[in-house]
């Protein structure tokens, strides 16, 4: 459920493996071995200092390590893993399900969970109290799904903290098994949200395929590639006439205008191009046909090893190559005041003047965190950002590493709850867990 809308996704979205998922097939074969230890235990009625240790009841929780905090995501598929996999074999093979045996308190996706490097002191977003071989080895995808939901919330969030709150397009598909889509998709929407609900905002979202969007009703948008000007033999202002003209008006008209690494040349062709036929149009008096060819934006996407023909070489690649400020800066004047180089009737002058300053910049490749900072910081007029592959970084050394750790904290012993952390962890509480009824998750 997340804290947004209090609505949970699904069971049937997540399309879990259940048959193989209480057979431990996707989890670390030592959990597996526990489950047929303590389960081998009690057939035999073991006892230790008079517990019986094949039935043992643990609480269990799960916190995530990322600092300072992290978005949560992935709870939602955590209880439905429990619901739909909890339990063990008869002594025919049948699977019983105890899912309803269990005690579980859990937050919502999108909230933050807070960790502070202290493992004593830790935000548990899941807890569960049951009898432990029924559910030890479900403690692998668990674990997996909180925290590569989790990470890639996390940074969409801190990319829209950069971005001081503009839209930014989700285009990490490519870097990714296509199976993985929709959980991406899912903690993207949660990282927009998350900072649309901290900063008031309401910036929207946009992803890329429609798998991005199924665990949340979205739906994926996009114009062109390089490949389709490449199919007009290069001739960006053709490929976007033609575009215009068959594709939806709900779809945006956005020119990807690097194809000849000539940003600033190749927009003014476009914006040239479509304002006639949007001019050519609107006098005619076919107004509705006419909305098709207002261009909504140019989308410079050139390569870090590649300098815009019209940016002066400073001496420094990180200067010069790529999409930078200065390109930008360029791209925004001329667009601005490309209407002064049109022969136009005085009547129309106020319209192309207002067609061209209302095309926007959508900056796209090689963007992160950091370099959009630098551009807000510096004020470069660029309208919304498009943020690939660093959106799935999971390294240490950009602070993307998001981890969840699970301990049992404590053991049923003579009816009683006892401490029983391993050194250095303790059982820790987070006013945000809320007690969880599987029985409800459908």
């Amino acid at each position: 459920m997340t804290v947004f809308n209090s609505e949970r996704l699904e069971t049937k979205l997540f399309q879990l493996d259940r048959k193989r998922m209480a057979e431990g097939w996707y989890s670390d074969v030592y959990f597996r071995n526990i489950a047929r230890i303590l389960t081998q235990l009690s057939k035999e009625g073991y006892k230790f200092k008079e517990q019986d240790i094949g039935n043992i009841e643990v609480e269990m929780q799960i916190f995530p390590r990322r600092q300072p905090f992290c978005i949560v995501g992935g709870v939602d598929e955590a209880l439905a893993i429990l619901k739909t996999a909890t339990g063990y074999k008869d002594e025919t093979g049948k699977f019983i399900n105890t899912a309803e045996n269990l005690d579980i308190e859990a937050c919502y996706d999108g909230e933050k969970a807070y960790y502070k490097g202290n493992p004593h002191h830790v935000d548990p977003v899941l807890k569960i109290r049951g009898r432990y071989r029924d559910f030890s080895i479900l403690e692998t995808p668990i674990l997996g799904s909180l925290t590569e939901a989790s990470r890639i919330a996390t940074n969409v969030y801190q990319v829209m903290v950069a971005a001081r709150g503009k839209d930014i397009l989700f285009f990490p598909a490519r870097f990714t098994h296509y199976k993985s889509q929709a959980m991406h998709g899912y903690a993207y929407s949660l990282g927009v949200n998350a900072y649309n609900y901290e900063y008031g905002t309401n910036t929207q979202r946009f992803i890329s395929t429609d798998e991005q969007g199924a665990w949340w009703g979205g739906k994926g948008g996009g114009t062109i590639s390089h490949s389709y000007v490449a199919s007009f033999l290069g001739d960006t202002a053709e490929s976007m006439l033609q575009f215009c003209r068959l594709m939806p008006l709900e779809v945006n008209r956005i020119a990807l205008v690097d194809f000849d690494n000539d940003c600033v040349n190749t927009s003014l062709i476009v914006l040239k191009a479509m304002f006639d036929k949007y001019l050519q149009l609107k006098n005619a008096g076919d107004e509705e046909e006419a909305k098709k060819y207002k261009l909504f934006g140019v989308r410079p996407d050139n390569s870090s090893s590649l300098r815009d023909k019209s940016v002066e070489p400073l001496g420094k690649k990180e200067l010069d190559n790529g999409v930078n400020a200065r390109l930008v800066f360029k791209l925004r004047k001329a667009l601005d005041n490309a209407y002064h180089d049109w022969d136009l009737q005085p009547a129309d002058l106020k319209l192309a003047e207002q067609y061209c300053q209302e095309v926007k910049i959508i900056a796209t490749g090689g963007f992160n965190p950091e370099k959009i900072d630098q551009f807000e910081s510096s004020q470069v007029p660029v309208d919304i950002y498009g943020v690939g592959s660093w959106l799935l970084s999971n390294c240490s050394l950009t602070g993307t590493k998001n981890d969840f750790t699970a301990d049992v904290v404590k053991v049923k012993v003579d009816g009683e709850w006892v401490e029983m952390a391993k050194v250095g962890r303790s059982a820790a509480d987070n006013a945000n867990l809320k007690p969880i009824d599987l029985a409800d998750i459908n």
